[in-house]
């Protein structure tokens, strides 16, 4: 199966989640600075997961493009992906209403979680499919950042639980950071 209608159809999905994100920002009724500032860690929690998603993005249409085809697998396993990045605006508005509360957070580090374990299943499926010589497979390699970043959103979740939300959120956001260092190993290996 030809590829394009995969990408179409993520690329639809992602730019309706930030959308209902940003829709999730509530313009203040006053034109006082205390209630603008009141807003931050709705703010905080949007400018956080549209990173997030922007990361998913970049990364998902790097891995495509390195592929000639897919198959009835990969349509799913990406479909799997989709369901947890949807989840974002969810999780980011719960975690931003309730100002970093201990729960919201915590299921924010899960969304988080699961997506990450979905988009490695993607990758692994399509590494199956194109086999372990393949464009995909020669340039993720060793996967450091797709190994380490499941471990830190646990780590961000058992901090958020047992120390202070933002803890958690720090791990979160640490994460980030970590992906948002250009990653070039498939345009790489593709030169």
């Amino acid at each position: 199966m030809h590829k394009n209608r995969l990408e179409a159809f993520s690329d639809g999905v992602l730019a309706i989640v930030l959308t209902i994100m940003v829709l999730e920002l509530k313009i203040p009724h006053s034109v006082e600075f205390a209630e603008l500032w009141a807003l931050w860690p709705v703010f905080t929690s949007y400018v956080l997961s549209f990173i997030y998603i922007g990361i998913y993005w970049n990364n998902h249409h790097h891995m495509l493009y390195s592929v000639g085809h897919v198959n009835g697998a990969v349509l799913w396993s990406n479909l799997h992906l989709l369901f947890w990045l949807s989840l974002i605006p969810f999780s980011t508005g719960w975690m931003g209403e309730n100002h970093f509360s201990r729960l919201p957070t915590l299921v924010y580090g899960a969304n988080l979680l699961a997506c990450a374990i979905a988009y490695s299943v993607l990758q692994l499926r399509l590494i199956k499919l194109e086999g372990k010589g393949s464009v995909l497979a020669r340039a993720i390699g060793t996967d450091w950042k797709g190994k380490i970043s499941p471990i830190l959103y646990i780590l961000g979740m058992l901090a958020d639980w047992f120390f202070a939300p933002l803890a958690g959120l720090a791990f979160y956001a640490l994460t980030a950071l970590m992906w948002l260092i250009p990653d070039r190993r498939i345009e790489n290996v593709l030169k």
